[in-house]
């Protein structure tokens, strides 16, 4: 028993020395090369915010550049010293500060002796963010009942399309946001006969969800939108200022001037939680997720939860779809979603299937989308491609368990058979 206990410690023990290991290459590597060749110099990082025709003043942020990196790599290096030697009890938070850490040292280093409008930057990554937040409830709801949902990609785009035609059609953004949730609700109850009533392998269907509406939106958009243009105008949906709030400089225009897609993903967010984890509902979908038989056993209609589930799974990427298309763009593109679906995946492994984690992932992806954009306007020298693989490096790093294992639920893919 003794040998099997210290084996078990063993990847735990590996896991903390390359944890402390990045730590410290991470801290050199802003002490030098970063921090070398700044003296004297600057970075200004801008507050002020202009959005929808309001201004926001805000005193500018103006760092020593070479004094920043100093601290921010110093401490690095400090964090990587004691977790060797004594280790951090609380090591996921810990290395979450330490990503924000290079983050900022990496912009004071591309902003030095040059301005960042920060605020904007910020505001652009929750735009960015958004619909993949919305794909990452959708796959949470799916998968917490225990139904794979990678059919995600295909209902967004199903909903980015039927919303910009409704919309245009009917000269109104609501209906157009009601369209795309009932298309790509009706996608999501084709995914749940196949894969939960036939029992088809959940991969493949999803997958089939996908191929379709790629091949659909592909053809419609020749054949309809390009030959009748006045249905690919539906206009966007405008931002909503909330009074008093949005003046707040900083977090005023990030939270608080934004579409009503954006606040009802907040509410989704918040309501998400509290159902699958203050409702009895809620418990019923992660004990289906979870033990489907022992569920069964105690009464609770395993076919019907997951129904529901994989339903309101089709709901979040109607949203998501339909943000992208007449939230954002204000018209169809083909393929106009570019992954966004499997992006929102991602991030709810990221965030290890709870709401607040999956919406971090997002802003993550959302962040590095948005920095890509602006580092390659302040032309860093370093190419704007090799940036954007910033947040799939930290996918990659979570799931490879460095940051703790994100644990699925137990029969997550699994179809059930009543007996």
């Amino acid at each position: 028993m003794a040998q099997a206990t210290q084996t078990l410690a063993k990847p735990r023990a590996l896991r903390e020395y390359v944890i402390g290991a990045g730590l410290l290459i991470a801290g050199l590597l802003v002490l030098w090369p970063l921090a070398s060749g700044t003296g004297g110099l600057v970075s200004t990082f801008v507050l002020t915010s202009r959005r929808a025709g309001v201004e926001i003043l805000a005193p500018d942020l103006v760092l020593p550049t070479q004094i920043s990196l100093y601290v921010l790599g110093a401490a690095l290096v400090l964090a990587a010293v004691w977790q060797l030697a004594r280790g951090f009890p609380r090591v996921n938070l810990v290395l979450g500060l330490a990503a924000l850490t290079v983050i900022a040292a990496f912009l004071t280093w591309a902003t030095r002796d040059k301005s960042l409008n920060l605020t904007g930057m910020l505001v652009s990554s929750l735009v960015r963010a958004a619909p993949i937040a919305f794909a990452a409830l959708s796959g949470l709801y799916s998968e917490r009942s225990g139904v794979v949902n990678i059919g995600i990609e295909g209902m967004m785009l199903g909903s980015a399309f039927t919303a910009v035609v409704v919309a245009s059609a009917s000269d109104s953004l609501f209906l157009g946001v009601v369209g795309g949730i009932i298309v790509a609700a009706l996608l999501a109850l084709l995914h749940g006969v196949l894969s939960i009533r036939y029992r088809v392998n959940q991969i493949i269907s999803g997958t089939m969800v996908i191929i379709l509406m790629l091949g659909l939106t592909s053809y419609l958009q020749r054949a309809i939108l390009n030959e009748n243009p006045q249905l690919n105008e539906p206009g966007t949906i405008s931002e909503m200022a909330i009074p008093g709030l949005s003046r707040i400089p900083v977090i005023g225009p990030i939270l608080f001037n934004q579409t009503i897609l954006i606040y009802i993903l907040f509410l989704l967010l918040i309501l998400t939680q509290v159902i699958m984890y203050q409702t009895r509902w809620g418990l019923r979908v992660r004990a289906v997720g979870e033990h489907p038989r022992a569920a069964d056993t105690l009464g609770i209609n395993v076919f019907r939860t997951r129904y529901i589930s994989v339903l309101l799974s089709g709901v979040m990427a109607g949203l998501g779809g339909a943000y992208m298309s007449i939230g954002a763009v204000g018209r169809f593109n083909e393929g106009m979603t570019s992954g966004k679906g499997f992006l929102g995946l991602a991030a709810m492994i990221f965030g290890n299937w709870n709401p607040g984690g999956s919406f971090l992932g997002a802003m993550i992806f959302g962040f590095f989308d948005s920095w890509q954009e602006k580092l390659s306007i302040l032309q860093v020298g370093v190419p704007p491609d090799l940036l954007g693989m910033a947040p799939y490096l930290a996918t990659m790093v979570v799931l490879a368990g460095v940051v703790g294992r994100s644990r699925m639920p137990a029969a997550d893919g699994t179809p059930y058979e009543k007996q």
